[in-house]
């Protein structure tokens, strides 16, 4: 048996526990497991690519758990009344391979990027950073704003998408926190202006020039969350080249990453050693910085882990998943007998023994 999280469980978790609580909750989770990097079987997302998307799933161990994602990302979903990210994982016992829990990841999935994008940015942006750009104004945009608004200070956010309707939803939606200024920019160029923190988190599955060099002022942190498949970027290469730019994975990020534009030498540095104090994540309060997010199996890792500990309950629901057994080496039996007469016949063989 196995235990089950649907979208059902994650919206009463979330009654419970405000989103700004969760994201909270799961950075932390996510900042303890990224300083026991060593201890993780790593491996870059295998992904199954399309003309209008792509399917990923996403393994990773620490030795005594094992977890993947599935993932997907299309952005033409949405003209069809469809999520452009859908997501489910599961969390296994690494000592007998059984599944232990099956839940959601879409809700979640948006919980952990806006709680890996915060914990970068404590590292990487100016402590003096109040206003933040937010580009992009989709399914993840109100998870980014609330996170960066609540656990960052952040208190102006400008905002702006191709889409209107898109920037009219995050506008509405973010009326639940009324200490937010909230500016509509007429284009990317006026959002960004002069902003500490810029989140780029658009969808198009293209090599785009959303952000430009010109479009940059010193000391601006870029928080690039879109660009996460091979040929999916945001940032023109040159603001690369005049940043301190950090990653996940290395290995993942040169594939799919903002990084995928720029030479195999080019210099990076990855999460978990800002995390260590190994490297400081910004040198000095002029300089640029990237954090170059594609999302990372570890951080689906820990979100799982979350889920265990926050939102399963005794009455949670389970599922039928693995077979049970009174004879482990007899699944044949099972195909023809069903359990309850297999256990019934059992008790009878005792009872006539006794």
């Amino acid at each position: 048996m196995v235990t089950f999280i649907g979208t059902q469980e994650m919206q009463t978790h979330l009654k419970k526990v405000s989103v700004e609580d969760a994201i909270a909750r799961l950075a932390d989770m996510i900042k303890e497991d990224y300083l026991r990097w060593s201890q993780f079987d790593k491996c870059a997302r295998v992904a199954s690519h399309s003309d209008v998307g792509v399917i990923e799933l996403m393994p990773i161990s620490d030795g005594k758990q094992y977890s993947f994602k599935y993932v997907n990302g299309h952005p033409k979903n949405t003209q069809e009344g469809l999520l452009t990210v859908t997501a489910f994982g599961l969390l296994a016992d690494v000592d007998t391979g059984y599944p232990k829990l099956l839940s959601e990841l879409t809700l979640t999935t948006a919980i952990r990027t806006a709680a890996t994008s915060v914990l970068a940015a404590k590292y990487m942006a100016r402590p003096v950073s109040r206003s933040m750009a937010l580009i992009g104004n989709g399914a993840q945009s109100e998870f980014q704003a609330i996170a960066f608004h609540c656990i960052l200070g952040i208190q102006e956010l400008r905002v702006y998408d191709v889409d209107s309707a898109a920037t009219d939803k995050l506008i509405n939606n973010l009326r639940a926190y009324p200490n937010l200024r909230i500016i509509r920019a007429a284009s990317t160029a006026e959002a960004v202006k002069g902003a500490d923190i810029i989140t780029t988190v658009t969808a198009d599955k293209t090599n785009a020039l959303i952000l430009l060099p010109e479009m940059i002022s010193e000391g601006t942190h870029i928080n690039a969350v879109g660009g996460d498949c091979p040929g999916k970027t945001e940032l023109h290469g040159d603001i690369l080249k005049n940043a301190n730019v950090v990653v996940e994975y290395e290995p993942q990020s040169r594939i799919e990453g903002e990084l995928q534009q720029m030479p195999a030498d080019f210099a990076v540095t990855e999460l978990w050693q800002i995390l260590e104090g190994q490297i400081a994540g910004r040198h000095n309060e002029k300089q640029v910085t990237v954090f170059d997010s594609v999302g990372f199996a570890l951080e689906d890792f820990s979100a799982m882990r979350y889920l265990e500990k926050y939102v399963v309950q005794k009455d949670t629901r389970i599922l039928d998943l693995i077979p049970e057994l009174l004879n482990p080496k007899d699944l044949f039996g099972m195909a023809v007998t069903p359990v309850a007469q297999q256990r019934s016949m059992a008790e009878n063989v005792v009872s006539i023994s006794a």
